[in-house]
C-alpha cells in the first residue's frame, strides 16, 4: 500500500479538493462496472486542470507511483480497476467537465476529458448540432474513456467509432509533458500519428485531458422501424436493401435475438414488443434526415419496407408514429445489456467479424456453444451494420454461484469462443477495449508483430510502466 507520506506530497499539489482518501468515498470506485474486478487505493487523485494533471503526473513519475486514469468508470473489461495490492492510485478526470467551446460553424466541440456524454449531447443540441456517438451508459460515461477505449455505440454504421469522430487531442504523457494536439488539422504529415495512437490506447500511454470532437448537423427528421425477421441472413439483406434504397441516410442497425428481446420485455417495466409476431430475430432501423424535404424519412422507410415484404425479408414490421414511441423502440436496445444481467451468471463477448459472416456466426456460434457445454444457452445481438456482435453464454438454470462457474468454465468457454472469432477472421474486442479482462486472450491469439509492436511502444512512452499497470499489454508469459 502506499503510505500516507506519498498521499501528503500530492494533497499539497492538489488542494483539499483534490485528494479523497476516505475508504467510504473510494469504494465504489475501485471496482469494475459488472462487478468482477475488485482492486484497492489509498486516494483517489482529481485535478481541475490540464495543468493540474501534468503536475500530478510529474510528481507520480519523481515517486514512482502508478496512475491508474478512471473517467466514468464504466468499463467493461475492468480497464479502470487499480490492481488488488493497492500499489496504485486513481486518477480521476471527473473534476475536468467544461466545454471549452462549442463552434455550430465549424462543427466542432472541444471538451475536457471529464465531461458526461449526455452533457455533450444535450450542450450540441442546444446549438442546433450533435454529437453522433451513443450508448447505453451516456449518463455517465466520459470523453476521456471514450477517447482512450475507442467507444463505438449504436451509430457507428453512419459516422464510425469514436476514433473518426475525434479531431484534436490534448493529453498529459508519462513523464508529465503536454502533448498539445488539439489543432482540428485536416492534413498533418509530421510522422507518426501520436492522436490515434492515445485513442484506444485505455490510458496505457498517456491521460487524455481534453478532446476536439466533430459534431454532425442535427436531425430534421428521423424515421425509427422495428422488423420482425426468420434469420440473420434475412436481416441482412434488409440492410443492404435499406442502404441501396436509403443510402447514407441510415443511422443505425440493430440485430436482437427473439430470446434476448424477451428478456427485456420481461425485466424491463413498462417495454412491450413493437411488432405482435414474435418472430425469431428482430431489427431496429433508423433513418434520419438533416432536413424537411419531401418524401420525408418515415415515407422512405416505408417504401423500403414494403419491397422488403415483396422479397419476402420481412415477417411483420412497424414504424414509430411519434418521438415517445421511437424512444420506446429505442429503449429496448438499451436495455439488453441491463435485462442481460438479470438472467443469472453469464458469460459477456464483445466481439467483431466481417459482416458478411456475421449472420452465421450468431446462429453456429450460438449452437456449438450450447453442444459444448451443456446446458448453457447462448444468444447474441449486435450492430449488424459494423459486424460488432454482443455474444452471451449463460450458465445452466440453477446454478447458484455464478462465480464459481466463471471460474470452473469461463476460460474454457472464452478460449472457445474466441477461438471461433479468430477463425471467423475477427476480432476478440470489437468496442469494449482489452482492459484486464482480455489481456491473456490477445497474447494468445494476436500475432507475435502485433504483440511486439504493442510493448514496444508502451515502453517508448511509459519505460516505468506507470500508466494503468496491468492493462491491455499482454504480460511476457501472455503472449
Amino acid at each position: 500500500m502506499i503510505g500516507q507520506d506519498i498521499i501528503d506530497r500530492f494533497a499539497a499539489l492538489l488542494g483539499p479538493k483534490g485528494v479523497t482518501n476516505e475508504q467510504d468515498d473510494i469504494a465504489p470506485w475501485v471496482s469494475d462496472w459488472r462487478g468482477r474486478y475488485h482492486g484497492a487505493a489509498a486516494a483517489i487523485l482529481s485535478p481541475a486542470s490540464m495543468e493540474e494533471v501534468a503536475a500530478t503526473v510529474k510528481l507520480a513519475a519523481e515517486l514512482g507511483v502508478p496512475l491508474v486514469p478512471q473517467g466514468g468508470n464504466t468499463s467493461m473489461v475492468g480497464g479502470a480497476t487499480p490492481p488488488a495490492d493497492g500499489s496504485a492510485l486513481i486518477l480521476s478526470l471527473r473534476r475536468m467537465n467544461r466545454i471549452r467551446s462549442l463552434s455550430p460553424e465549424d462543427n466542432l466541440a472541444v471538451c475536457e476529458a471529464g465531461v458526461i456524454l449526455s452533457v455533450l449531447h444535450d450542450a450540441a443540441e442546444a446549438a442546433g448540432r450533435r454529437f453522433p456517438l451513443s450508448l447505453g451508459a451516456k449518463g455517465s460515461a466520459t470523453i476521456g474513456g471514450l477517447v482512450s477505449t475507442n467507444a463505438g455505440g449504436t451509430q457507428v454504421l453512419r459516422h464510425g467509432t469514436m476514433r473518426a469522430l475525434v479531431e484534436g487531442i490534448e493529453a498529459v504523457l508519462p513523464d508529465g509533458s503536454i502533448f498539445d494536439g488539439l489543432d482540428a488539422l485536416k492534413k498533418d504529415n509530421r510522422g507518426y500519428d501520436i492522436k490515434q495512437l492515445l485513442i484506444g490506447a485505455e490510458g496505457t500511454l498517456g491521460v487524455v485531458t481534453a478532446a476536439a470532437l466533430r459534431l454532425a448537423p442535427a436531425i430534421a427528421a428521423r424515421a425509427v422501424g422495428w422488423v420482425g425477421v426468420e434469420t440473420p441472413a434475412d436481416a441482412l439483406r434488409l440492410l443492404r436493401l435499406t442502404e441501396e434504397r436509403l443510402g447514407d441516410s441510415v443511422e443505425g442497425f440493430e440485430i436482437i435475438a427473439n430470446d434476448t428481446l424477451g428478456f427485456v420485455l420481461g425485466h424491463i417495466p413498462g417495454t412491450r414488443s413493437p411488432i405482435e409476431t414474435r418472430t425469431p430475430w428482430h431489427v431496429l432501423i433508423e433513418v434520419d434526415h438533416a432536413d424537411l424535404s419531401e418524401p420525408g424519412p418515415s415515407e422512405r422507410l416505408e417504401g423500403a419496407l414494403a419491397e422488403a415484404f415483396e422479397r419476402g425479408i420481412a415477417v411483420d414490421a412497424a414504424i414509430a408514429t411519434n418521438e415517445a414511441q421511437a424512444e420506446a423502440f429505442w429503449r429496448i436496445r438499451e436495455s439488453l445489456s441491463e435485462s442481460e444481467r438479470a438472467q443469472g451468471p453469464a458469460l459477456q463477448y464483445d466481439i467483431s467479424v466481417p459482416v458478411a459472416k456475421m449472420p452465421a456466426f450468431m446462429v453456429e456460434a450460438a449452437a456449438a456453444a450450447e453442444a459444448a457445454f451443456p446446458g448453457t444457452t447462448a444468444s447474441s445481438f449486435g450492430h449488424l451494420g459494423d459486424g460488432n456482435v454482443h455474444f452471451h453464454v449463460r450458465a445452466p438454470k440453477g446454478t447458484s454461484d455464478g462465480s464459481a462457474w466463471i471460474a470452473a468454465q469461463g476460460q474454457t468457454i472464452n478460449a472457445f469462443v474466441h477461438n471461433a472469432v479468430v477463425a471467423a477472421g475477427g476480432s476478440i474486442s470489437a468496442e469494449h477495449g482489452i482492459g484486464q479482462m482480455k489481456r491473456a486472450e490477445l497474447g494468445r491469439l494476436a500475432s507475435p508483430a502485433r504483440i511486439s509492436a504493442l510493448r514496444a511502444i508502451k515502453a517508448a512512452f511509459d519505460p516505468k510502466d506507470l500508466f494503468n499497470p496491468g492493462k491491455l499489454i499482454p504480460l511476457p508469459d501472455e503472449g
